[in-house]
């Protein structure tokens, strides 16, 4: 099961600790080894944490693109939580591409991070 594997955890500190890189090679790992739906969850935070990096990096086109892909893979009907509140991962995002796409800064929104599902 995806939500008892050490590397799914390692994945969401790294995610939590804005090591970007590192959370994205972990999901990644994940996601190559995992099945739809759950390999479509993967995704989307992965996406998330790329578009963190893009933010990092300067390239404001790339997060935009990015964090849309992701709000589109994560609202998606049936999409498994993972054990994470992933509604809260979509406000958050969704307020950073609002500020990506209003052409304000996106680093006064609140930075993405994955909590326990309530």
């Amino acid at each position: 099961m995806l939500e008892a594997d050490p590397r799914l955890k390692q994945a969401i500190q790294q995610f939590n600790n804005g090591a970007w890189y590192d959370a994205h090679d972990l999901f990644e790992e994940l996601w190559h080894e995992t099945a739809d739906p759950e390999r479509r969850s993967l995704q989307g935070i992965l996406q998330v944490a790329v578009a963190q990096l893009h933010l990092e990096r300067g390239n404001k086109r790339g997060a935009t693109i990015l964090f849309g892909e992701a709000l589109g893979r994560l609202r998606r009907p049936g999409t498994p939580d993972l054990g994470l509140d992933l509604n809260a991962l979509c406000q958050s995002v969704d307020e950073r591409l609002r500020c990506l796409q209003q052409d304000d800064d996106p680093e006064l929104c609140t930075v993405p991070d994955l909590r326990p599902a309530q």
